[in-house]
């Protein structure tokens, strides 16, 4: 062995001691965790929607509410109700803001939604819950903050929540279990290019 590859192996052994150490001082073996997915970059959803998929893989059952996204069909959506009973979806927006342009009605398809939202937090069986584009329904005033981030925060110690959307509010960042920032570096729509289908939507 050169001397190389040597170095390269300590390296690599000294490095996994630690990760091992560092992952065995960890108290906590499993909890419910609050997950918020923000920022101004493409993939909040996509990334919550991998989640989803990685879940129904090891046998849990899923539920998602859909605050501000209209019932158009989706491939996500296509693809997570091929299992059956063990994914519950609502689709309860009825579109982006800048379409509907009516607040009242955008402030009654938000509660409606998280009522569905309380009844699968409720709900036993599920163990992750997709709060897609929650942050919009709150950054617009649509439902009560200090409402939503108690209910969150008092969930079931076993149910994870994903809630995705720009803008999460300081209040929910301060209770969430992770939090990441999708940073804009580059997109394609400001060269012009539309919302593709098997890419946006």
């Amino acid at each position: 062995m050169d001397s190389a590859e040597e170095r390269h192996k300590a390296k690599m052994m000294k490095r996994k001691a630690a990760q091992d150490a560092e992952v065995a001082a960890k108290p906590i073996a499993e909890k419910g965790l609050l997950i918020v997915h923000t920022g101004p970059g493409k993939g909040k959803s996509t990334a919550a929607f991998g989640l989803a998929l990685r879940a129904l893989g090891r046998g849990f059952r899923v539920g998602v509410v859909q605050f501000i996204k209209g019932a158009w069909s989706t491939g996500e959506r296509a693809a997570i109700e091929r299992f059956g009973d063990r994914i519950e979806w609502r689709t309860m927006g009825e579109g982006f803001t800048w379409e509907t342009q009516d607040r009242a009605r955008d402030i009654a398809a938000a509660e409606a939604a998280w009522g569905e939202a309380k009844r699968m937090m409720a709900d036993s069986s599920i163990r992750l819950l997709l709060l897609d584009e929650l942050n919009i329904a709150l950054r617009y005033d649509y439902l009560k903050l200090a409402e939503v981030v108690e209910v969150l925060r008092r969930r079931r110690a076993d149910l994870h929540v994903v809630v995705t959307g720009r803008n999460a509010k300081a209040d929910l960042i301060e209770v969430a279990d992770c939090v990441t920032e999708f940073g804009l570096v580059k997109h394609h729509f400001a060269a012009g290019v539309r919302a593709q289908e098997g890419i946006e939507f």
